[in-house]
């Protein structure tokens, strides 16, 4: 099957939001063998739509369309494509039932122009919608396969996954089970990863290894195709272990885990409490790991000392240490860490310092940062960072550096194998 992914909305092309829809849609077809070989993007005009469904289908088996089923007039996809293909609309009960539903739940009223959401191709299969209103379609005419999707991410994506990714297995005859696991990386690029597992990537054909995109990790998405789950997980299992031989060291959760959440669940896990003491970060640490629910069993809480009069009199470190050593240091990032974990008599205490920019600070160049972590055994570990980020991102990215030699940390000392 050769793919074309249509996104319509007029906003795509404006730049006012990225269109994430083709991407994950991209990603989902090529695990099942299906090539897409076109994005287009067209804005809420129907002859315009017409003009790229029309290219489409001279050189396309698959189009898959995203957005523009919503309830007002400028969501013309579902009514452009019937046109196109001399077919009509028809009203679908179950998603009538179902948009009614939601607006009694919620207590809004419900217009008119709602029930056109329910509307739907005739003789498509319906795709449901469990966390929106407007149904999705899948019909086939002509030899070309149309798959129409809404438009917001947190509504596509499941539906594609759940509805019509089951929908094409069917059509392209296939009866294979398809699992996937994510491995979550971090201390290591994209580039580099790519490069220390160049060997087997080019022997991949199943499973597929596909890389992510994630602004907080390098991610790559293993996906195995079989008759069983059990077999399909046998799959992965071999090339996951071939790619930890080779940089596992990199690695710190899989599928949905994040710095925060695994780092946090190895805290409980193990029983374990948390301080900490930051400067250039000023509490980002903290609130990462404060989003984690169950959290307050470990986090005792902590100290923002942005300038040296507060390290002294809030910590009591030793104004000698810092005019020795300075503030941008590993000594200073160590007596945070302990002075963090003595004040609150906590298990684990955490330090950041460093020169969040935009100028130089202490005589250090922006973003040299220094985390120290003070460990239950009483040993204290510092860790150097240069990062090349404006302020705020080297603010974010030293407070994750944190989270993830936490988490090495923790699993080097026996919560995790």
């Amino acid at each position: 099957m050769r793919a074309e992914i249509i996104a319509v909305g007029s906003e795509l092309l404006l730049g006012q939001i990225t269109n994430t829809n083709a991407t994950f849609i991209s990603a989902r077809l090529a695990e099942i063998g299906i090539d897409v070989y076109y994005h287009t993007v067209v804005g809420d005009n129907p002859d315009r739509l017409k003009k790229a469904i029309g290219i489409a289908q001279d050189r396309a088996d698959l189009i898959v369309f995203s957005g523009g089923l919503g309830p007002t007039k400028d969501d013309l996809t579902k009514e452009t494509i019937a046109e196109m293909l001399g077919t009509h609309l028809e009203m679908n009960n179950d998603a009538l039932i179902s948009i009614k539903d939601y607006f009694l739940r919620t207590g809004r009223m419900m217009t008119e122009n709602n029930k056109k959401q329910a509307l739907v191709l005739a003789d498509s299969v319906v795709l449901k919608n469990h966390m929106g209103m407007a149904p999705g379609m899948a019909l086939d005419k002509s030899g070309v396969c149309y798959i129409l999707l809404p438009g917001p991410p947190h509504e596509m994506q499941p539906m594609f996954e759940g509805e019509a990714i089951p929908y094409l297995l069917g059509t392209l005859g296939k009866q294979e089970v398809i699992v996937s696991r994510v491995l979550k990386f971090f201390g290591i690029g994209e580039a580099e990863l790519e490069d220390r597992i160049q060997e087997i990537l080019q022997k991949q054909s199943n499973p597929t290894i596909a890389p992510l995109a994630s602004p907080d990790a390098v991610i790559l998405r293993i996906t195995a195709k079989a008759h069983s789950s059990d077999e399909a997980e046998n799959l992965i299992a071999q090339v996951e272990r071939e790619i930890r031989d080779l940089v596992g060291e990199f690695i710190f959760g899989i599928d949905n885990d994040t710095l925060p959440s695994k780092a946090a669940g190895l805290l409980k896990n193990g029983q374990l409490t948390i301080a900490a003491a930051e400067s250039l970060t000023a509490g980002l640490f903290m609130s990462e790991l404060a989003s984690e629910s169950g959290i307050s069993s470990s986090l005792k809480g902590g100290v923002v000392v942005y300038n040296d009069d507060m390290k002294v009199e809030q910590l009591g470190i030793s104004r000698s240490l810092l005019l020795e050593y300075g503030v941008v240091s590993s000594q200073c990032a160590e007596a945070l860490a302990m002075s963090a974990k003595l004040k609150f008599s906590s298990d684990i205490g955490v330090g950041l310092t460093g020169a969040a920019g935009p100028d130089p600070h202490d005589g250090k160049p922006v973003g040299k940062v220094w985390i120290g972590i003070a460990l239950q055994d009483g040993s204290v570990k510092t860790f150097k960072l240069d990062l090349s980020g404006n302020r705020n991102t080297n603010r974010r990215r030293a407070s994750q550096y944190a989270l993830y030699y936490l988490i090495k940390e923790l699993k080097n000392s026996r919560v995790e194998n």
